[in-house]
């Protein structure tokens, strides 16, 4: 039987929105954190990304999992039992196929722990979005037996911290989806480095990055023929409008998505289609937007061969395997703490 346990919302969240929104609307350009965008709606539009025919990201990573997901799982346990976390879990559908296998390969219970309350796998999520993580929760009670979901809903960018792995347990960190395409290189290799300092010598990580491809396939990616990928992005303002008392019209703002070869990266942005003022009444502040000005929302680096294994170097990891699809549109690298 697969057992959950309910997280507890961290009230640094809030502050957090606050804090960050206040510091990018100030700022020239203007631009707001793309952790921004998973409230419950915005996580439910994601999904729906995920499944369009152009988003081929998701699908991509998924088959390489499907095909690769046991030796992943031995070589980061290497003998080992191990404890699964995942950082920016979402709603947790393509880890169902490493829990799968962590399920089938795990060696059995050591004998104090042997009871039949001991679940084979013990899975922590961590995401902002708590409707997620439900959705996760309830995702692997319906499909998988012998994993405990210990979930928690955190920003794991301010503040991490993981729960303490069972005796005789390694922990594997989950960190795909090409998630760390979102931060700055600097600001990517200080995470990387950060969730490095939380594991011990041995313990494996996980990272799927999106790599370089034409510039068409790009673009059609972020900026779908159904306008899903639009709606989630000014979803982002209605979350303002409901949370900071805001007045943004969500339909004065257009989507854009364009690729920035010079940083090998897409970027989206919201596109003021007039002048306008808006209020954001719980911060007291006002921001004038002209015409055609932007708030920049999301950037998404797309990565070369060898990027991913010289990035989790830098970061104290060691570079144990890269797997790839049959075009090399994405990676998926393992790799073990120093």
């Amino acid at each position: 039987m697969t057992s959950a346990v309910s997280p507890a919302v961290l009230p640094q969240i809030e502050s957090a929105l606050a804090s960050a929104v206040r510091r990018g609307l100030a700022s020239h350009p203007r631009r707001l954190p793309p952790w921004l965008f998973y409230d419950d709606l915005g996580s439910q539009l994601f999904d729906q990304i995920t499944e369009l025919p152009e988003y081929y990201l998701t699908r991509t990573e998924r088959a390489i999992l499907a095909a690769r997901a046991p030796a992943i799982v031995a070589l980061a346990a290497a003998g080992a039992r191990l404890h699964i976390a995942e950082l920016g879990a979402g709603s947790a559908a393509k880890t169902c196929l490493l829990l799968a296998a962590a399920a089938a390969r795990q060696p059995s219970p050591i004998p104090a722990l042997v009871s039949a309350a001991v679940p084979t796998v013990v899975y922590e999520p961590i995401d902002v979005s708590a409707s997620a993580l439900d959705q996760a929760a309830r995702r692997i009670q319906r499909e998988l037996a012998g994993i405990h979901v210990s979930p928690r809903v955190l920003d794991y960018t301010n503040g991490l911290v993981f729960a303490t792995p069972r005796p005789g347990e390694r922990r594997l960190v989950l960190y795909i989806g090409s998630s760390i395409g979102n931060f700055e290189p600097s600001e990517a290799l200080s995470l990387l480095r950060r969730v490095r300092a939380r594991l011990a010598p041995g313990d494996a990580f996980l990272l799927g990055v999106d790599l370089v491809k034409p510039e068409s396939t790009l673009l059609a990616a972020y900026n779908d023929a159904a306008g899903v990928t639009a709606a989630f992005n000014r979803n982002l303002l209605v979350r303002l409008n409901r949370e900071l008392a805001a007045d943004f019209d969500p339909h004065a703002f257009a989507h854009r998505a364009l690729w920035n070869p010079a940083h090998s990266r897409i970027e989206m942005h919201l596109e003021s289609r007039r002048a306008q003022r808006v209020h954001l009444r719980a911060l007291d502040l006002a921001i004038d937007f002209a015409p055609a000005e932007t708030i920049h929302t999301e950037n998404s680096y797309k990565f070369t061969p060898g990027q991913p294994q010289q990035l989790l170097t830098e970061a104290g990891f060691t570079p144990a395997a890269t797997w790839t699809d049959p075009q090399n549109w994405f990676a998926v690298s393992l790799a073990h703490a120093k």
